[in-house]
């Protein structure tokens, strides 16, 4: 079973790195096969398959011999494992197997924030689908497993949103946008529908927590300057993921520190 999780999780992570390639582009990722961005030719199917192609073809273009960025087979084994993760997390926690609504609901979410991490990370763009598609999953489980008890949510959830997205509002006037785009004041929205609270706070502070620690060691190893903008939409998913995964110990972690 857990072979068949991480294939499944090679074959999502296929499919988002076309995401990833084609929402700041504009293309369509419904239509069109894949090809090559030096030489245009399209890739048969036997030189795309997940993981196994990269290796084959040793990281080249069969036709042109262009090197094959390793963010396509790193973020398919990402997946897969992202998959795997979410399988024992829901095992553990005894959502599963009777619930399977959880489960699933992990295997929706991971996709959306991988999307947005790898996107942000090279294009310094966060993808509206993408936002969009984690706002109507957390929107939608959350109605369903509360009931669809409509005060509960809008307490707990939608008022956490606006909150937060409010507050990423603020930061992004006074900072001039230098500091936070409005691809993350619409990020931290989906997160409060998908998180509510606490996990929103949670998820929000452990992003500045390694986006602070990230910046600092970029900023001694010469490898950025002060001031200079760096992607935060990929700090906004890493505590989100954090948060989904272990929010208890995080939780935990905190009454300890302060």
């Amino acid at each position: 079973m857990m072979g068949i999780i991480f294939i499944w999780g090679l074959c999502v992570g296929s499919f988002l790195n076309v995401l990833v390639y084609r929402l700041p582009r504009n293309l369509s990722f419904v239509r069109g096969r894949s090809y090559c961005p030096r030489c245009r030719r399209k890739i048969c199917w036997y030189d795309n398959l997940p993981l196994l192609s990269y290796f084959i073809l040793r990281g080249k273009c069969r036709h042109c011999g262009q090197k094959i960025s390793l963010r396509y087979p790193f973020l398919e084994f990402l997946t897969g494992i992202s998959f795997l993760i979410s399988w024992q997390v829901a095992e553990k926690s005894g959502a599963f197997p009777k619930d399977w609504g959880s489960l699933f609901f992990y295997w929706l979410l991971i996709p959306g924030f991988l999307v947005i991490f790898f996107t942000d990370l090279e294009q310094l763009i966060i993808p509206d689908q993408a936002v969009i598609f984690l706002a109507a999953v957390g929107s939608l489980y959350n109605f369903w497993a509360n009931q669809g008890s409509l005060p509960f949510f809008a307490k707990n959830f939608f008022l956490v949103a606006f909150s937060a997205s409010l507050f990423f509002l603020l930061l992004y006037w006074l900072t001039k946008t230098k500091g936070m785009g409005l691809g993350d004041v619409k990020l931290v929205f989906a997160l409060g529908l998908i998180f509510g609270f606490p996990g929103t706070v949670l998820a929000i502070y452990s992003a500045f927590l390694t986006g602070a620690l990230v910046g600092v060691i970029l900023i001694l190893t010469k490898r950025s300057k002060f001031g200079q903008k760096i992607a935060f939409g990929p700090f906004l998913v890493l505590g989100s993921v954090l948060t989904l995964f272990f929010q208890k110990n995080l939780e935990w972690l905190i009454q300890r520190i302060f």
